[in-house]
Parts: structure tokens; C-alpha cells; sequence
């Protein structure tokens, strides 16, 4: 080993003192041994500071929080000031790596200096370490994923969401002092939000060896795992998420990542964040998608200039948005209604027979003037006209 570690892993630690030992151990005996391995344990009420205390390699630096603080703050500090590696691993106190993973990362970012980091595929195991075999479980194939260019990763992070493994990471530290470390006040999607940061500077790549063995608790036990409170927050944080696109500031990137905005550019004249806005509000985007489009769009019609230019652009005005803002509803409006309902049933719609018809023209008009059709554009033209003269 040489003076200064090539590799710095870091390990967050919580109550998982079941399973700390075999975490701990499958970094110990990996077979690249040039590191350092820093662990925070987060104020963990079982036995897991008596385990980290017990080993005694000099390649460990321990810290204790007094209280759980859920937070990055002292893993800040390490990469900044503490950590001599110029790669980065991250690990979870309840999961386990092959024993090979470092080397072949370190080897495989070693010899691809463009790459800004380096995740792996995965096997998943459940409570007891069993191979994991409900196939209708989220985590069950989310990480089963093809490569792809930064820019390819960005559209599908968007309407998709994560689906890179944490614990399976190899990050240039650089990575960090460009892109910023996790961000404060998000406890389920820090790492996405990373990844999102990332991208938006550097290449990624996936191996395809399986080298983590990521562990699915029982009854939703995960830390992001499917439960009122995570998905009540989820909401929030992917907004958050999702937020990080209005950093697109040229209409080149937005292609680049969205192929489809290219019907918005008419002629090089084009509009970034009305476009943005409206693929967030098209198809099967997720409700903090809508959201973000239809605040895109506000922001542009409050702002005289670029009002005046959408308009004559795509002949959109505060009516279209105003419709918009009535068919779209990221607060979830109509799904609350369905389990107020006097019978508490969630299958009955408690909406007027107006509200009914209105949707039936609406849908009707759709099919005859699609969106931002020449069809529509010129009925709009044809309209103001017509009613310039009356």
C-alpha cells in the first residue's frame, strides 16, 4: 500500500447491527486493498458502535453521531479535507460486496479517464440473505439497466426516476468539487439527485458484472422502502429532482436529451422553456413533472418579452394555460375525491355532469385541432380574425 490510499470508502451506518459484520468484512477482504474506510455510524440504538469498535484494522476511521442527525455532513468533510483517495465508494451497513468490485472499478476508471463514475449491476437478497424472489417488487429489476450516454440518462431520469444502485458507486472525487456533494433536506433521494447533478457534466458507466449484493428488507424496512411517510415525501424530493433541468441553458442540450422538443424549434426560432414545459406536461410524466411544466410555463407568461414571443411562436396565451391548469392535476385533486366520497369507495368519481361535458368537448376538440398542430395554429389564426372584424 502507498502513502496515500488510491480509494476512499465510506460507510453509513444505522441500526444494522445484524447485518454490519458481513458489510464490514466484504470490504476488508476485497482483493484491491489500496483504500481507507471511513464508517459513520448515525446514532445506532442496537449494538452497531461496539462492532465497528471491534475491528481493528488501521484502515478504518470511525466516527459516532450522539444523535441521529441523517444527514452528509461528516461525509462532506471526509472527501474535502479527511480522504486521500482520487476515487471515492460508497457502502450501506446492510449491504455487501463482492470481493472483486473495487478492482475491477478501479481498473475500469484507471483506463477510461472520461468517465466520471462507475456503478455495477447487482443481485438482490432479502432479510436472511437468500437470493431475492418476488418479482413484483419494485427493487426486483430497477437496476437492470443497458448503458447510456449522459445525455441518455438525463431523459431517462426524468421520466423515470433512479434506477442506479448507491452502494455499487465508484466516483472521482473531482466529481464532487464540480457537481457539489448531497444536498440537505432530501433523505430518500440524495443519491438521484446526485446522479442527476452528475450527468449534467460527466459520462457514466454501468459494468454489467454483478458486484453488489444489495439487500430488500422485510415489510418495506429499506430506507426509501414503500411506506406512507416515504411516499408522502418522495413527492417533494422529485420535485426537487426535477427542478435541477432549468440548469438546460441551451436549446442544443434540450435536444440532446429530449429528441422530441425539435417539433418546438420552428425555423431556429424556439422557445427552451416552453418546451421544456410542455413534454413535462405531455404523456406519462409523473405529477411533479406536471407540476414543474405548468410553473415553467407561469414564469414565461408573467415575463412580458417572452409572452409576446411564445404567442407568436406557438399561438399560446394565458387561455390555453388556463386550460392547461384545469386538465392537469398534480395535487392529486380528483384521486382525494375519490376516497371522500360518501360511500368510500374509491371507484366512484364525485364530478358534475358540467365537469363531464366539459371533458367530453374538450376530448373532442383535441381530436380534431391536436396540440400544436398546423391544424390548431391556423383555427387560432382563422378565430382572432374573425373576431378582430366582428
Amino acid at each position: 500500500m502507498g502513502n496515500a490510499p488510491k480509494v476512499t470508502i465510506f460507510l453509513w451506518s444505522y441500526n444494522h447491527a445484524k447485518y454490519l459484520r458481513d458489510s464490514i468484512e466484504s470490504l476488508l477482504h476485497q482483493t484491491f486493498t489500496d483504500f481507507e474506510l471511513f464508517i459513520e455510524d448515525d446514532a445506532s440504538s442496537d449494538q452497531s458502535w461496539a462492532i465497528i469498535q471491534s475491528y481493528k484494522d488501521p484502515r478504518i476511521v470511525s466516527h459516532r453521531n450522539f444523535t441521529n442527525r441523517n444527514d452528509s455532513e461528516w461525509f462532506k468533510k471526509v472527501v474535502s479535507e479527511l480522504s486521500s483517495g482520487i476515487y471515492i465508494a460508497i457502502h450501506h451497513s446492510d449491504d455487501i460486496w463482492y470481493l472483486d468490485k473495487l478492482e475491477k472499478q478501479v481498473s475500469f476508471l484507471d483506463n477510461h479517464p472520461e468517465i466520471g463514475a462507475a456503478f455495477t449491476n447487482i443481485t438482490i437478497i432479502d432479510e436472511d440473505s437468500h437470493p431475492f424472489e418476488d418479482e413484483n417488487h419494485f427493487y426486483y429489476k430497477i437496476f437492470d439497466q443497458p448503458n447510456r450516454s449522459r445525455f441518455e440518462w438525463l431523459n431517462y431520469f426524468f421520466y423515470n426516476g433512479n434506477a442506479l444502485c448507491h452502494p455499487s458507486v465508484l466516483i472521482r472525487k473531482e466529481c464532487f468539487k464540480e457537481c457539489g456533494f448531497y444536498r440537505t433536506g432530501l433523505a430518500q433521494l440524495g443519491d438521484f439527485d446526485m446522479w442527476v447533478r452528475l450527468c449534467f457534466k460527466y459520462e457514466i458507466y454501468v459494468l454489467p458484472e454483478k458486484l453488489v449484493r444489495f439487500r430488500v428488507r422485510a415489510n418495506e424496512m429499506n430506507f426509501s422502502g414503500n411506506r406512507l411517510e416515504t411516499r408522502i415525501r418522495d413527492q417533494f424530493e422529485n420535485l426537487q429532482v426535477i427542478n435541477l433541468y432549468r440548469q438546460i441553458n441551451s436549446f442544443d442540450d434540450l435536444l440532446k436529451i429530449f429528441p422530441e422538443t425539435t417539433k418546438f424549434d420552428l425555423s431556429g426560432k424556439h422557445d427552451l422553456g416552453y418546451a421544456l414545459a410542455m413534454i413535462s406536461l405531455e404523456g406519462k410524466t409523473q405529477r411533479v413533472n406536471k407540476l414543474f411544466g405548468l410553473q415553467l410555463l407561469f414564469e414565461a407568461l408573467n415575463s412580458p418579452n417572452r409572452a409576446r414571443e411564445i404567442e407568436s411562436l406557438y399561438n399560446f396565451t394565458q387561455r390555453d394555460f388556463l386550460i392547461l391548469t384545469a386538465r392537469h392535476d398534480p395535487f392529486s385533486i380528483e384521486l382525494q375525491l375519490k376516497y371522500n366520497s360518501q360511500d368510500n369507495d374509491p371507484t366512484i368519481i364525485t364530478s358534475s355532469p358540467t365537469w363531464k361535458m366539459a371533458v367530453f368537448l374538450e376530448n373532442i376538440k383535441n381530436k380534431l385541432f391536436p396540440p400544436f398542430s398546423l391544424r390548431l395554429r391556423m383555427a387560432k389564426w382563422i378565430a382572432q380574425r374573425l373576431f378582430f372584424f366582428l
